[in-house]
């Protein structure tokens, strides 16, 4: 069995890789980081590096070697651009990762959130018309809130925060319910997608298996770092002037008040359906030494 995954250099991509490798697939593995392309293949792996350039990905696209089943944990929206190669490839299932995002993040109060959402949902549009059209068979996967390996956007962000200044802010009571879902789990789910019969031109929301506040989830990562938990509430305005005098910093870049909004709000999604069809058993909570920012 022959596998292209799309992000293999990602956080997810990291972990799909040697539950591949343990299923005896042979992975094509495509990054646009040409420098893990100099390494040897091992692990029944094949590195190829991705270029951004349209020409250039008409050159590779004649390189691929037929490979039936593909895999895009790279963000949804960078998957258009790859259709003429994935095509040339002989592909029969093409699973995507999008976010649940799509719908949480319409109507926010930042323009940038809200243009994430619309990506999202106009690519997941793209890729279900383009595969269908093709006889290309499609699964689309919606994780919410993914940690990890401390390389996550989500908690290791957090974690990044309380290291720096010993607490973290919160608007009001953030009573908003949270499922943070373990990029091990969402990698399980994506590999179990490729073969899945009941999973044929679906999409899955994919939440963690455990329910908790936002405040609660805070103080996890504090216990995670082996800190006393201080949560200092913050009214709104603050937080609107502290993301502007943060921006200009890359690391804080995108950040925003919306931010701040959503910690009261549930952002919760029933993952029954990837369960039945995926055999989808995330984790709790675990959040472990590993997973915060070394």
């Amino acid at each position: 069995m022959r596998v292209g995954v799309l992000g293999a250099s990602s956080l997810v991509g990291g972990c799909v890789l040697p539950l591949l490798h343990a299923e005896g697939w042979h992975v094509l593995a495509c990054t646009r980081q040409a420098q893990l392309c100099q390494k040897r293949d091992e692990l029944s792996i094949s590195w190829q590096a991705l270029s951004t350039d349209a020409a250039d990905r008409q050159m590779s696209r004649d390189d691929v070697e037929i490979t039936p089943y593909w895999l895009c944990v790279a963000p949804i929206w960078v998957l258009p651009d790859y259709f003429s190669m994935i095509e040339s490839s002989g592909a029969q299932r093409l699973v995507a990762l999008s976010s649940t995002s799509r719908f949480t993040k319409v109507g926010s109060g930042d323009a940038a959130e809200n243009d994430i959402a619309a990506r999202l949902i106009d690519s997941e549009t793209r890729v279900q018309a383009w595969a269908e059209e093709r006889g290309i068979e499609w699964v689309v996967l919606r994780p919410t809130l993914i940690y990890g390996l401390g390389r996550d956007k989500n908690i290791s962000e957090i974690a990044r925060f309380i290291n720096r200044f010993s607490f973290f802010p919160l608007l009001g009571r953030a009573q908003g319910l949270r499922q943070p879902v373990h990029a091990e789990d969402v990698a399980a789910a994506c590999v179990a997608a490729l073969l899945a019969p009941a999973a044929v031109n679906c999409a899955y929301n994919i939440s963690g298996g455990e329910t908790l506040t936002y405040r609660d989830l805070v103080t996890r990562v504090f216990l995670a770092l082996s800190r006393p938990a201080r949560l200092v509430t913050v009214p709104l305005w603050a937080f609107r002037f502290a993301v502007a005098m943060l921006r200009p910093f890359s690391r804080y870049r995108h950040w925003s008040a919306a931010m701040a909004e959503r910690m009261n709000r549930d952002l919760v999604f029933d993952h029954a359906e990837a369960t039945r069809d995926l055999g989808f058993k995330p984790r709790g909570f675990a959040l472990t030494a590993k997973d915060t920012p070394q």
